[in-house]
């Protein structure tokens, strides 16, 4: 087989985009690449049976439809046909688009609608308007995109380096419909590691991926079990947003041989397509960072109408990032434990590791996953690793059956060191992680011991108690100018008449010259009898106001109490502590509060919803900090040295510059 390198078949394939220059957008080159590509990779695979295929049509041409197409495929040997006797060498150059129509109407249903997902027939009209049309069919017929030429793995990687160059072409994120191949080979590897003795003759294995894009994690994996055993039947489900993802998606599929029923298109969290199936495997690399605004209103319903019986029961992260949405769609659609249970693989950034506070969406979520302890392992993955973006990303993986050794445990692996430049950078892409590195990163992960790179804590670990710690409201009052003028201000005060407002006001003023009062209920005293002097009466809300006028916080004060004797809470003092959860809320206080601030309490009401105990329950995964390795500074007399170094160049260059 020719080993040709699948990037120069794609570089190849889209300089024929140079006819295009002029007459059409850059945006609108890979929607005619794509399609032509895909056309001409299913003509080579239909090429060797084309004669047989043709012959079944003339032969039942009399038939049904349903016996026409269960024919027509026995002949072709293929998930699919084409009945045409056309080809693209063959068109017409005087009617190539009605020719060219013709031919791809003549594709068996499922491959003649992947062309509609193109848009292809308004392409065609395109370019047929300006002329250029019979030059790109000829240009692409003269491309050999046969099997023995490229394997079905390469013809993947064609489609993926043509999709990377039309995003760039046209400003697109090229992250948003397929993720690297390294990435994709390790995620896979991590998710498959010791299901070996699973894959047994005759099972059937069924994968899933949410957000499948041109199906590299379907295809991956199905690759992945067949290098294990080839007896074993690999059943591939996904669902898949962008049409024209979707559209390369089903077409690979089908070139292979696969069953494409199971592939839909449409939004996941809107729409799942697949609901009610489980999945034995289930990959997905869900978008960094977006927003789920466009469905806010079925997901929140689906949250709010179904709870833990739909897919979204234990809670929504905030609206800017719905990843964590994703991964609780899989976790819904994993098969019990007793029936063989399920296993996931999935590519988040940081943010679903630690955002969100106790009591959040993300922290509940998080609470969910480490309480039914599903979490088995996260890894760290090099950074600049994604076409898209070069930020921290994590490959988690969970399991809801698990083996002994990890029951109740989270192994973290830190493999942000793990990696080799690439020659040439494909968008942020700058960062590959070599095979020799996955092997390593897959048996660290396999071994499940502690090393550097390796930690393994038990689930509690990541849980704590958030606590509301208040101390006493403590003021001073004083009837002085500046406090009598801030009575007005008061909007209790605002709404009474004039005439009242200037007898508070003379009232208050009679006690100027008094002593700084360090007790409320002392001074209280004091101005009722002086308003009540001057004949006025006010209530709760008023005179609440007036004391809030004249006072200031004043830490020597004594503490102030409600009617009931109980100490009132300063809010400007209020402060949270976070407890671990494996420590008494009470026993931390003592310790860690009490001794710095003594006249410091518990606020006992703030109880958490699900087990009543007091403190609102948190969790999150502080990755970095557990691999964080202090590095002390470098002496005074080395940064000295490297100062003067550099000051003595910048005379020199000056010097030189003078001369």
């Amino acid at each position: 087989m020719n080993t040709e390198n699948h990037s120069e078949i794609a570089s190849f394939i889209w300089s024929i985009a140079d006819l295009l220059r002029g007459d059409l957008k850059q945006s609108q080159y890979g929607r005619v690449i794509l399609p032509f590509t895909l056309l001409r990779r299913m003509e080579c695979v239909l090429e060797p049976t084309k004669g047989a295929v043709l012959d079944a049509a003339k032969q039942h041409a009399d038939k049904s439809e349903t016996v026409q197409d269960r024919m027509l495929h026995r002949a072709a040997d293929q998930p699919f046909y084409n009945s045409s006797p056309l080809s693209l060498a063959s068109l017409s150059d005087t009617q190539t688009g009605q020719d060219l129509m013709s031919y791809v109407h003549a594709f068996s249903p499922q491959a003649r609608a992947i062309f509609d997902h193109f848009n292809f027939e308004d392409f065609v009209q395109l370019l047929e308007g300006n002329d250029l049309l019979y030059q790109v069919v000829q240009e692409f017929a003269a491309v050999d995109l046969s099997p023995q030429r490229l394997s079905n793995f390469g013809m993947g990687s064609v489609f993926e380096e043509l999709i990377r160059k039309f995003a760039e072409s046209s400003n697109e994120t090229a992250g948003e419909h397929f993720t690297p191949r390294d990435i994709v080979h390790l995620a896979t590897s991590l998710v498959m590691t010791g299901e070996e003795d699973q894959l047994q003759p005759g099972k059937i294995l069924t994968i899933y991926d949410p957000t499948a894009g041109t199906g590299g994690f379907l295809s991956e994996a199905e690759a992945y079990v067949k290098s294990i055993s080839d007896e074993v039947d690999v059943s591939v489900s996904g669902q898949e947003l962008n049409a024209e993802s979707y559209a390369i998606c089903v077409g690979d599929m089908l070139i292979k041989g696969e069953q494409v029923e199971n592939i839909k298109l449409g939004n996941t969290l809107a729409d799942d397509q697949l609901r009610g199936q489980t999945f034995d495997v289930m990959l997905s690399n869900p978008p960094f960072g977006v927003d789920w605004k466009k469905v806010q209103t079925q997901v929140q319903k689906e949250h709010k109408e179904r709870g833990y019986e739909g897919r979204f029961g234990p809670g929504l992260p905030r609206v800017s990032d719905g990843s964590l949405l994703f991964l609780m769609h899989l976790v819904a659609k994993m098969r019990p434990a007793e029936k063989g249970g399920s296993r996931i693989g999935i590519i988040l950034n940081g943010s679903p590791l630690f955002t969100g506070g106790a009591g959040s969406g993300e922290s509940e979520i998080r609470r969910y996953l480490l309480e039914k302890d599903l979490v088995e392992a996260i890894v760290a993955l090099p950074s600049d690793a994604f076409f898209n973006t070069g930020i921290n990303t994590y490959v988690w993986v969970l399991s809801n059956d698990k083996p002994e050794q990890r029951r109740n445990k989270v192994q973290l692996i830190n493999a942000v060191d793990r990696y080799a430049k690439m020659r040439k950078s494909l968008g942020s892409k700058r960062n590959y992680i070599p095979e020799s590195d996955q092997d390593a990163i897959v048996r660290l992960y396999g071994r499940f011991e502690e090393t550097d790179e390796s930690k393994i804590f038990p689930t509690q670990a990541f849980g704590y108690r958030r606590i509301t710690v208040e101390r006493p409201l403590r003021l001073n009052f004083q009837a002085s100018e500046e406090r009598i003028r801030r009575i007005l201000e008061e909007k209790p005060i605002q709404k009474l008449d004039e005439g009242t407002q200037v007898n508070i006001l003379a009232a208050v003023d009679a006690m100027d010259g008094e002593p700084v009062y360090r007790d409320r209920e002392a001074f209280t005293k004091a101005l009722k009898q002086a308003l009540k002097a001057r004949d006025v009466k006010l209530g709760a809300p008023q005179l609440k106001s007036v004391l809030n006028a004249l006072s200031e916080r004043d830490p020597e004060a004594e503490p102030c109490t409600d009617n009931k004797g109980n100490l009132e809470p300063d809010t400007s003092l209020r402060d949270n502590e976070n407890v671990p959860l494996t420590e008494s809320v009470y026993d931390y206080f003592e310790r860690e509060v009490r001794p710095h601030v003594p006249d410091a309490w518990i606020d006992e009401s703030k109880k958490d919803e699900k087990d009543g105990e007091v403190g609102i329950v948190g969790y999150e995964i502080p990755f970095n900090r557990h691999f964080y390795v202090f590095k002390p500074p470098r002496p005074l007399e080395e940064i000295d040295a490297d100062l003067k170094e550099c000051t003595d160049r910048i005379k020199q260059m000056i010097e030189e510059l003078s001369a």
